[in-house]
């Protein structure tokens, strides 16, 4: 792994000389740690739910202050890209720990929580390979026709179908994806994609809108065509800000709600 640069401060990173021209802004010396660290990460040197060095190792690593290396994994703790556990270390964040199974399911029930209400019943409708629409494309950063795996399934509550989703992923990250595999593995899908693909998702953006759905949609809910439904597209990226996966999902909501806490 490559070794940082030196650089200048950040109140310094921009200065106008007597000719006029300003020089060159640098990144803190953290910031380059913590790029370095997220160059393993992605490359797979340390993999989902592994430890990593320790702080006094990477500091010697990479030749910086102990303080230097806390301050790059303070943020990516921050970011959801590590955990701390005390006593033990610090460990690649990874979908498949209790604490995280959710992070992108922003659906609550009504009464109690989604660890009380159990696992979603998942039936897989479609699992198939084809080639990317223009605006699948576009959101996953391919080509128009690129391959792309397309999944439609159902999530369902107590036997009530409660989420139609549809999945795009890249093809040639996901190759041999099928529906046998996606109905029967236990866990949360995101760690699926980690343990099966190599793929670990580390943040989204979503939209969200009030739709009605069309014929096809409301039979597959088994509801009225009037009935309200919540629009939920939501693009999911992996290190570096590389997307992974689109997802466009409709969220019935008489018995959960659509929670986002904000801060």
């Amino acid at each position: 792994m490559p070794t940082p640069h030196n650089t200048a401060p950040d109140n310094n990173a921009s200065n106008n000389t007597g000719a006029g021209v300003s020089t060159p802004a640098f990144s803190p010396l953290y910031q380059q740690i913590k790029g370095l660290i997220l160059q393993g990460l992605e490359a797979g040197e340390w993999r989902p739910g592994e430890l990593i060095p320790s702080e006094m190792e990477l500091a010697a690593r990479f030749k910086v202050s102990q303080g230097t290396v806390r301050k790059a994994i303070d943020e990516l703790a921050a970011e959801n890209l590590v955990m701390r556990r005390q006593g033990k270390g610090t460990f690649v964040a990874t979908h498949a720990a209790q604490q995280v199974q959710y992070r992108f399911l922003n659906l609550r029930p009504d009464a109690g929580d989604l660890q009380g209400e159990g696992r979603a019943e998942r039936r897989i409708l479609e699992c198939r390979r084809l080639r990317a629409p223009a605006e699948v494309a576009r959101a996953l950063a391919l080509r128009t026709g690129d391959a792309v795996m397309h999944v439609r399934r159902t999530l369902s509550f107590a036997g009530i179908p409660t989420i139609l989703e549809d999945i795009w992923l890249p093809g040639n990250a996901f190759k041999g994806l099928t529906a046998e595999q996606m109905s029967n593995y236990q866990g949360p899908t995101y760690a699926m994609f980690e343990l099966d693909y190599g793929v670990r998702m580390v943040r989204a953006d979503e939209k969200i809108r009030a739709v009605l759905p069309d014929a096809e949609q409301a039979q597959l809910l088994n509801i009225p065509s009037t009935t309200p439904l919540l629009s939920v597209e939501r693009t999911a990226y992996t290190y570096n800000d590389v997307p992974m996966e689109l997802r466009r999902g409709l969220y019935l909501t008489d018995t959960h709600h659509y929670r986002n806490a904000l801060n």
